[in-house]
């Protein structure tokens, strides 16, 4: 997938010495065949081509855990970003608990036509792509303007450069989504990866690469105010140094068992909202599970049979979706994470806590296995109370595994 640098540029600058069209003169840059060159303008070409082809092949998704930590991952292995120890590609497990990894919100809006209910097991309300960037260590270029020529532009520069460019764009104004099935907040990063005639090819992390139109992507990437015309690439293949690697797990590890204890304060998020984050947010969850009584109890709230099969759709979808949860609630890899982060200089001790997080990981499976849309409505009760059984499991064992977490931490200095 790599792509000469200034490509558009190499392109048209062809196309005037040689009258060619402008798929002709591409498609020979592209080539760059070994041949002796005939001009010092083909060997110019040709040097470009070869240069950039040095970079690795953009990969294909395999067994992404987290969406937006396995994007990156392929982004930074086409980049060439390498693990200062071993050389490789930076993992998606280490990728993901330097955005934070894991963590915990339970949230449900009662509307006059439907109840819905959100359940997050990843890292939430920091921004999680902005972390994973932040402390990758890779030097990256990110863009934003409210302008759709620069915009354009700026994602043409990437490409030129032989880089995938990383843009955010309105799920619902994707061609191949139905855009009535989505909420028009939401929103989602892509990877173009690089042009197929006139189209874009974009990774979405379905497997394949998908053709858009450029006015298509265009019109996506414009959509929301707050993203607009955002995008991200990697402009050179720097890699990170340990030591730095190092310091950045120590900070995301000490926000994310800050975020799940409660002994931090949450970034945006109104005092009276905190007890739907973290371990709290688990325990408020299960009382609310309990409670067969008040309003805001469960049993209330889903009393509807369309709302309660509604409303664990949901909940299983979350759960078990790869942007806002995962299997086993991400907690596999995130001791995944602690056995990659034990081998950074001075972190040794790191390792001893995967443990508690593998077993954590079944725990969250067996709740998944319980979240059944199809119950009858007239045993919810009942059945919301050993959802609240589990629930109370995992609090007790998240607290007690985040507890060690930090008092490991806290010797491990600087």
């Amino acid at each position: 997938m790599a792509q000469p640098k200034n490509l558009k540029k190499l392109t048209r600058t062809r196309m005037e010495r040689t009258g060619e069209s402008y798929t002709t003169a591409r498609k020979a840059i592209l080539d760059a065949k070994p041949n002796r060159p005939a001009s010092a303008a083909d060997a110019e070409e040709a040097a470009a081509a070869a240069q950039e082809a040095e970079l690795p092949e953009y990969p294909a998704p395999d067994n992404v855990m987290q969406y937006d930590a396995g994007l990156w991952h392929r982004v930074l292995t086409q980049a060439g970003i390498k693990h200062p120890l071993t050389g490789e590609p930076l993992s998606e497990a280490l990728l993901a608990g330097l955005a934070g990894g894991i963590g915990f919100m339970a949230f449900t809006f009662v509307y006059e036509q439907a109840t819905t209910a959100t359940v997050v097991t990843r890292s939430h309300p920091e921004p999680y792509t902005a972390n994973l960037l932040a402390r990758c260590g890779a030097k990256v270029t990110e863009r934003t303007t409210g302008s759709a020529r620069l915009a354009a532009d700026y994602l043409d520069a990437g490409l030129d450069a032989g880089r995938a460019v990383v843009v955010r764009v309105s799920v619902g104004a994707l061609p191949w989504i139905d855009s009535d099935a989505v909420e028009d907040s939401d929103s989602i990063d892509l990877v173009v990866v690089g042009e197929h005639g006139e189209d874009f090819l974009v990774d979405d992390g379905s497997g394949s690469l998908t053709p858009i139109s450029p006015e298509d992507l265009a019109a996506a990437r414009s959509r929301r105010k707050k993203d607009k015309h955002w995008l991200a690439w990697i402009p050179e293949s720097s890699s990170p140094e340990a030591q730095t690697l190092a310091a950045n797990v120590r900070e995301a590890i000490a926000q994310t068992t800050g975020r799940l204890l409660g002994t931090s304060e949450l970034e945006g998020i109104p005092t009276h909202f905190a007890k739907n984050f973290g371990i709290a947010g688990m325990n408020n969850w299960a009382e609310k599970l309990r409670d067969t009584t008040t309003a805001k109890g469960w049993s209330r709230i889903f009393a509807e049979p369309a709302r309660l099969e509604s409303g664990l759709t949901q909940i299983l979808g979350f759960l078990t979706d790869t942007r806002f949860g995962g299997t086993g609630g991400l907690r596999g890899q995130y001791a995944d994470f602690l056995t990659e982060a034990a081998t950074l200089p001075g972190l040794e001790a790191l390792g001893a806590h995967a443990a508690d997080y593998a077993h954590l990981a079944q725990d969250w499976m067996v709740f998944t296995d319980l979240v059944d849309p199809a119950i009858d409505p007239e045993t919810r009760g009942a059945y919301f109370a050993t959802l609240a059984d589990q629930l109370e499991v995992i609090a007790a064992a998240e607290e007690r595994a985040a507890t060690a977490l930090a008092d490991t931490l806290g010797t491990l200095g600087d």
